[in-house]
């Protein structure tokens, strides 16, 4: 893997999945700042991504040399000019809130030359809500990575009103650039392709467990059963972190107004707790 760098990539939001996609673009060759406004986040980034470089090295994905090279490409700053300065994709992977998305956008357009493509990873809201932060929107679009891209090896490609065609081929060139095939979805949608059938099976899973149909643990098992996954609907959600799920839940209640997609109760009381998944050490 010793190879001269493609180009540089920011990546803002350190979190869960912000961790992921960067550690997949540099093990692909890319220089990637991550940034994030918390020391904290950008501590636990690190120790996450060279988890996933000593999972590859102990399964024989990449060897000892290239392992160093892919932490070595990786870059954690809180500067947000600083992390953003020369890259030539820029993916916004914050909190699912709309205003926040909007903030991280308008100090973006503000930073960033017009041929920068931005990106946000939103699962749930539409950069159509988000482009009007910005005065260049044809080079802005959702680019919304599934967990572990390098085993999912897909995301989807979603346009705003303004995004440009070469915007969506840049995107494109830059996912197959990283190992990830491009989905194209035709047109705006919240939830894109996967999240809509995902919801779905949330929502309806959450409905089982709050009207003690069957417990959460049940429900895991006979889903990983049938399906021989190794973690159900419910590990799955942990994973992402149950306030990040509850979020989600709420951008589909507001559009709606619909009472039956506000977040169930069971949900809200595990966060309640502070038990938010794995991140927190205890979830469903």
């Amino acid at each position: 893997m010793a190879m001269e760098p493609l180009g540089s990539v920011c990546v803002v939001g350190a979190g869960y999945l912000g961790t992921q996609i960067g550690v997949t673009c540099a093990r692909h060759g890319y220089l990637v700042n991550m940034c994030d406004v918390s020391g904290e986040a950008l501590a636990s980034s690190r120790k996450a991504a060279e988890g996933y470089v000593g999972q590859w090295a102990a399964e024989g994905q990449v060897s000892e040399g290239e392992s160093l090279a892919v932490t070595g490409r990786m870059q954690y700053m809180g500067d947000f000019a600083e992390a953003a300065q020369g890259a030539d994709v820029v993916i916004e992977a914050v909190v699912e809130r709309l205003e926040a998305k909007r903030d991280v956008f308008r100090r973006l357009d503000e930073l960033c030359p017009p041929e920068t493509l931005i990106a946000t990873n939103s699962s749930s809201i539409r950069v159509s809500k988000i482009e009007s932060a910005t005065s260049h929107p044809e080079r802005v679009l959702n680019m919304h990575f599934y967990s572990y891209p390098w085993r999912s090896r897909v995301l989807e490609i979603m346009r705003g009103t303004c995004t440009s065609d070469w915007a969506v081929e840049k995107a494109a060139e830059f996912s197959r650039s990283i190992g990830v095939t491009p989905l194209l979805v035709l047109k705006e949608s919240t939830g894109f392709i996967f999240n809509r059938v995902w919801r779905a099976v949330k929502q309806e899973c959450l409905r089982v467990v709050d009207e003690g149909v069957a417990s959460h643990e049940d429900v895991d098992r006979a889903w990983m059963s049938l399906y021989g996954t190794q973690a159900g609907p419910f590990g799955l959600m942990d994973r992402v972190g149950l306030d990040v799920v509850r979020d989600i839940e709420m951008v589909y209640y507001g559009e709606s107004g619909d009472p039956r997609d506000k977040p169930r109760r069971v949900l809200l009381d595990k966060i309640e707790r502070g038990e938010l998944g794995v991140k927190t050490g205890k979830g469903f």
